[in-house]
């Protein structure tokens, strides 16, 4: 009976898993990915995670354990000089897996485990990527209070004076604009009384005209009376 064990032993006895992992954590190593089906994958970072978690410390007897589980000497030493140094800054989760397409044949479930830092493509994605900023409440000192209040007077300040400074346009404004209109309404004063005179000129013109002629005639008619009587 399996109670209490709640590791997958995927379908075979223990010699046959260990060998089985070690084999694939020998190949993750040295190719930095793999392919494989879900449930070895997720058996696998089981089992390669800590020991790249051993190998940071860099001694004999780490070298050992490791040698131990991995029985390969070359994936030992790739795994202690290059991938050491890779994953030295992260505090863990050094695998990722990624699931695929389900496999021909059985309709197993299929994934691709690999190193988190050697995917250059992620990586230079998330450099490329900007921060997001969260907004947070917290409780502001006295001091950070008054620079408010400062910087929100200030702003009050400059707004009174740029209100004060259009209200003066507009005064000019419209200043400019009376002005302009009492010159007009003057030029037409000034053209309808020149009209007036003109007019009234006319007038007198035409009347003293209508006077001599008068006078002409009645001088004809005294003169044709005087040459009848003469006759």
């Amino acid at each position: 009976m399996r109670h209490g064990k709640k590791f997958n032993h995927l379908s075979r006895k223990t010699a046959h898993r260990k060998s089985l992992l070690s084999n694939m954590a020998c190949s993750l190593i040295e190719h930095k990915k793999i392919n494989t089906t879900l449930a070895k994958a997720k058996a696998l970072r089981k089992y390669v995670e800590p020991l790249i978690t051993k190998s940071k410390t860099d001694t004999t007897h780490s070298r050992r354990v490791v040698f131990s589980y991995l029985k390969q000497k070359e994936a030992v030493s790739e795994l202690f000089r290059e991938v050491a140094s890779k994953v030295a800054d992260r505090p863990g989760g050094y695998t990722r897996i990624i699931k695929l397409n389900p496999r021909l044949g059985d309709n197993a479930e299929m994934a691709i485990i690999e190193l988190v830092d050697y995917n250059e493509l992620m990586l230079s994605d998330k450099t490329s990527k900007t921060k997001k900023t969260r907004r947070r409440r917290t409780k502001k000192s006295t001091s950070d209070i008054a620079e408010v209040v400062a910087s929100t007077e200030s702003t009050e300040q400059t707004l009174s004076d740029t209100e004060v400074v259009a209200s003066t346009e507009t005064t000019d404004q419209t200043v400019l604009d009376t002005e302009v209109v009492a010159s007009t309404e003057t030029t037409d004063q000034t053209v309808t009384d020149a009209e007036v005179i003109e007019d009234v000129v006319e007038e007198t013109k035409s009347k003293e005209e209508k006077a001599t002629d008068e006078e002409s005639k009645e001088e004809d008619s005294k003169s044709d009376s005087e040459t009848d009587k003469k006759e």
